[in-house]
């Protein structure tokens, strides 16, 4: 992978990363729920005149099913259980929570699409949730009770993400990505209009909670979901999907430098388990072994 490539990875993890900081400040001020639907339709109105400049608006209309499926299950749901968490627990904290996604994806892709689950993807599994039990158990900003309603949400979502991803595969195969993410974003925000405008708050938030949600919408869902698709043609899938490794750094990053959050060793020890379990789950810790492999290959 190249240096530009690099560097574009790198912004994706950072853009992602920053939607924890930014649904961490938002959600007490709009709710859950109506931060979420601003999101997604901010993120809509962003991506439309995109997709309608290369011509693929019907392919949100004629696979409107499957996109309204995955848009529930990749978006409009694990969206707004992500911001329910947040108002509980650290952006930082979330973010690690967030990486376990990839183990759920290969859980399903076994039990569904009967794809082969290597001794070493099952051995990845049980470290990485190894490493979600030393996280929660450990002492998240001082507090020794663990707040289990928002972690059980957190993983529901990550869990919604691992379906989603089974699912396109399953039933979009062949549908850009470009008509997935827009109609993804289009239909989420749809559905949960009438529930933002049952849950609105009492009170306005102010200009800036409206900024953040704008950047939120526009760079942290619609420029970074460009960037990600990008990628996946510029790179392809594997090298694209190690930005999960990337989104907890960013999230813990942003965390401490805006929020002022406080780091713990169980972050570190909890956050390593889960980024080894899911390097031996997708099978990157082989890949990265195979790779200087055939550098010594190609040299001879």
């Amino acid at each position: 992978m190249g240096l530009l490539s690099t560097l574009e990875l790198v912004l994706l993890a950072a853009l992602w990363g920053a939607s924890f900081l930014f649904m961490r400040e938002g959600a007490p001020q709009f709710g859950p729920i109506a931060l979420i639907a601003l999101r997604t339709g901010i993120a809509a109105l962003f991506l439309l005149p995109i997709l309608l400049l290369g011509r693929k608006q019907r392919y949100v209309f004629s696979q409107w099913r499957p996109i309204l499926i995955v848009g529930l299950t990749n978006t409009a749901i694990p969206f707004c259980l992500f911001s329910y968490t947040t108002l509980s627990l650290a952006a930082g904290f979330t973010s690690i929570l967030n990486a376990t996604a990839p183990m759920f994806a290969a859980i399903i892709a076994f039990l569904w699409l009967r794809q082969k689950l290597t001794l070493t993807a099952m051995a990845g599994l049980l470290v990485g949730f190894g490493g979600v039990f030393v996280l929660v158990t450990g002492k998240e900003g001082g507090m020794v009770r663990i707040e289990w309603q928002p972690i059980l949400a957190a993983l529901a979502a990550t869990f919604l993400y691992g379906f989603a991803a089974n699912y396109t595969k399953k039933a979009l195969n062949g549908t850009p990505s470009l008509a997935i993410a827009t109609g993804s974003q289009l239909y989420s925000a749809l559905v949960l209009s009438p529930l933002a405008w049952l849950t609105w708050p009492a009170s306005m938030p102010g200009a800036e909670a409206w900024w953040q949600v704008v950047a939120l919408g526009i760079a942290c869902t619609g420029l970074a979901y460009i960037l990600y698709f990008h990628l996946i043609e510029k790179v392809g899938v594997g090298n694209s999907i190690t930005v999960a490794y990337l989104v907890p750094l960013f999230g813990v990053l942003w965390g401490a430098l805006f929020l002022d959050e406080v780091l713990h060793f169980s972050m570190f020890a909890g956050g390593g388990m889960i980024l080894l379990g899911v390097a031996l789950t997708t099978g990157m810790m082989a890949k990265l072994r195979r790779q200087p492999k055939q550098a010594v290959t190609a040299q001879d």
